[in-house]
């Protein structure tokens, strides 16, 4: 290299080190440059560099944690630019006195640089636990986490911050949860047989008490205490999977008068409506309670419930429903689940004193004659609110629109739908001894004919690779088909 390339690359450096957008760029120009010919092997751990007297004493200027620590990072990091590995060629005397002070002032020895090892580690944990408390934090403080390519840099990280979270700081909610299973909670017990489930039942965990059925007896004190989510053997042997049950197992598999409103059709009902927490929702036709379930759930406890039904036998089923499930709710969570549902026993067309200053958000009607009260219910909800109803038939559906044609009402028909719901069986081809299928080559040769018979003649694996085993999908047999027709009415202003 010529003298003029080393005298511009001389002037470079200083030009780079007082530009004050690059000061990060300039500090690790110059210390690989002066750590080039004096570190000839690369480690984690502390190394002793071999120069003389004057490079391995340590500047007596004060320095901060932040560049002791960027020190201690950069000093690991490999030189790739041709820049710097050029830079390690210049002699001595071709560098400018700004350079030559700066080499001198960044040669730290050995015992400096393990205690700035110490001190980046405890400036890492600082800075994390100040992000952990404060979002916005500057980034001008962990500045060296995100551009730092060491690896080192990195594990010191994960191993600092995952021993802080390894304490009592840093909580996740899935293990703050309880998971045992108590007495007064709703369990479901199935059993399982060949991927299909041939054997369902919901109980009540309650002390003396056991699980009877056709594979065996289990005693509920086997299960009390046990991990929700887990096989439970009977006194024949035969693993029975025992889990809490849902609010739509609940729904499905609770005792009921007359028929109930499935999750499915309950579901769209509640999107119709877009209830949310603190709304004040009306249903008439409280049933088994079922539908006042999910509107006590969707409400919150900011948010109320008026079910109203005609049938007192109807009201009293819905209420013994609604309050087994708040039991099982507080036993499992320990907390009360919002008691926000107000059950009257009135004839909704004659009512109006029971809507007197009251304002719903949301209307919900499981009715065989539901135009017979919608003059009583319209002037009680508010404009641009939505009356989802629930009709058997497609008879009631033509007496409901003709009831809107006749009494003028200030509601638009928006949807007429019906919900269908369809199981399917998908699973692995077997044979019928019980193992796998395997899927067929295409045989093109003579050769390949007698390497498929020798494979097949072979004993077959446990557990073949992926993809070669076929699978078979068919509907389930058993269908849930029609239920109901949904029907959505919005109310406008005239």
């Amino acid at each position: 290299m010529s003298c003029a390339g080393f005298q511009i690359l001389s002037r470079l450096v200083p030009m780079y080190k007082s530009a004050p957008g690059h000061n990060l760029q300039g500090y690790m120009f110059i210390k690989f440059s002066s750590s080039r010919v004096e570190i000839k092997t690369f480690s984690t751990a502390c190394v002793k560099c071999c120069s003389d007297s004057n490079s391995s004493k340590t500047s007596e200027k004060p320095l901060n944690t932040k560049l002791i620590a960027k020190q201690s990072l950069l000093s690991r990091r490999r030189s790739l630019s041709p820049l710097e590995r050029i830079s390690n060629l210049l002699p001595q005397e071709s560098l400018s006195p700004e350079v030559i002070e700066l080499r001198e002032y960044n040669q730290p020895n050995e015992e400096d640089t393990c205690m700035q090892e110490e001190q980046s580690s405890s400036d890492l944990l600082a800075i994390l636990s100040k992000q952990q408390q404060n979002p916005d934090i500057d980034a001008k403080d962990g500045i060296f986490l995100t551009e730092s390519n060491s690896g080192t840099c990195k594990d010191v990280t994960r191993q600092s911050y995952a021993s802080q979270c390894n304490g009592t700081q840093l909580m996740s909610p899935t293990l703050s949860q309880k998971t045992s299973l108590v007495y007064g909670e709703l369990l479901v017990a199935e059993y399982h047989r060949k991927g299909n489930v041939e054997f369902r039942k919901m109980f009540q965990l309650q002390p003396g008490t056991r699980l009877q059925s056709s594979w065996g007896i289990i005693l509920h004190e086997d299960v009390a205490g046990q991990p929700a989510g887990h096989f439970q053997r009977t006194n024949r042997g035969v693993p029975i999977f025992i889990r809490r049950a849902s609010l739509e197992d609940y729904v499905v598999y609770m005792k009921r008068g007359p028929a109930i409103l499935y999750p499915k059709d309950a579901s769209i009902m509640l999107m119709m409506m877009d209830v949310t927490d603190g709304d004040y929702v009306l249903e008439s036709g409280s049933g088994s309670g079922a539908m006042s379930l999910f509107l006590s759930r969707a409400v919150g406890s900011r948010g109320s419930v008026l079910s109203i039904d005609i049938r007192e036998a109807h009201l009293r089923r819905a209420i013994l429903n609604y309050q087994r499930w708040r039991t099982s709710w507080r036993a499992w969570k320990g907390e009360e689940w919002p008691d926000n549902v107000e059950f009257h026993n009135a004839d909704l067309c004659t009512a109006s004193s029971l809507l007197t200053c009251r304002v719903f958000s949301a209307v919900a009607l499981d009715l065989i004659n539901p135009h017979l009260v919608l003059p009583t219910v319209i002037p009680h909800l508010h404009p641009g609110a939505v009356c989802a109803i629930y009709l058997a038939n497609i008879t009631q559906v033509t007496d409901l629109l003709e009831g809107l044609r006749c009494s003028a009402l200030p509601l638009l028909c928006e949807r007429i739908i019906e919900v269908p719901l369809r199981d399917w069986l998908v699973g692995p081809a077997l044979l019928k001894d019980g193992r796998y299928c395997s899927r067929k080559a295409l045989i093109v040769n003579e050769t390949q004919r007698e390497q498929e018979n020798t494979a097949h003649g072979t004993e077959q694996e446990e557990h073949p690779v992926f993809g070669s085993v076929p699978y078979i999908a068919r509907p389930h047999p058993q269908q849930l088909s029609h239920t109901a027709f949904l029907v959505k009415l919005r109310k406008f202003v005239r």
